[in-house]
């Protein structure tokens, strides 16, 4: 869904969308807090954004770690996917969020960009595409930057749970000089 969709689908309903981004963080970071209240988790989630598109709301290390984390972040995902329905329900603008314990996705962003780099090395020596296993949308990011900072072209491709990534050599007029 995209934003215009969003202005669209509040104009159906005849209310305006509450563009301000503030407001939007009060409510994510409220609303994150009451829902881990109900399992006897009482702590303070940081909230803000950095680029006045996504919200970040990061969840302090607890003993619950493993279970709001889940198998392979999947708990993190619903998470993220039950707040940003919270605000569009709500009329917000803003809906895009990002969820974050313990800060186990900045860690395993880092370890995905460190272990990408022997793919991006391959790439770039043998000259030759190199198609990724399916990752999920953060995770494709992570790649997705990666490479870009590394000179190469990436493109997802697939559907779903079989999406990936395909990185690809840049083409030698643009691509930057990286030892």
């Amino acid at each position: 869904m995209t934003a215009k969709d969003d202005e669209q689908d509040g104009a159906v309903r005849g209310a305006a969308l509450n563009e301000s981004m503030e407001e939007a963080i009060m409510y994510a970071k409220k609303y994150l807090e009451d829902l881990l209240s109900f399992f006897g988790l009482n702590t303070d989630v940081y909230a803000t954004t950095e680029d006045e598109e996504v919200i970040e709301l990061d969840i302090p290390s607890t003993h619950l770690n493993g279970f709001l984390i889940g198998q392979r972040g999947e708990t993190m995902r619903s998470l993220q996917y039950m707040i940003s329905s919270a605000l569009r329900s709500q009329n917000f603008y803003h809906t895009r969020v990002n969820v974050d314990v313990a800060g186990y996705k900045k860690q395993r962003g880092e370890r995905l960009a460190k272990q990408a780099e022997d793919w991006f090395r391959e790439v770039r020596d043998s000259g030759k595409s190199k198609e990724l296993a399916p990752m999920n949308a953060a995770d494709r990011r992570v790649v997705h930057k990666a490479a870009t900072d590394y000179g190469l072209e990436t493109e997802s491709v697939g559907f779903g749970r079989d999406r990936h990534i395909v990185l690809k050599p840049a083409d030698k007029t643009t691509a930057p000089d990286i030892e």
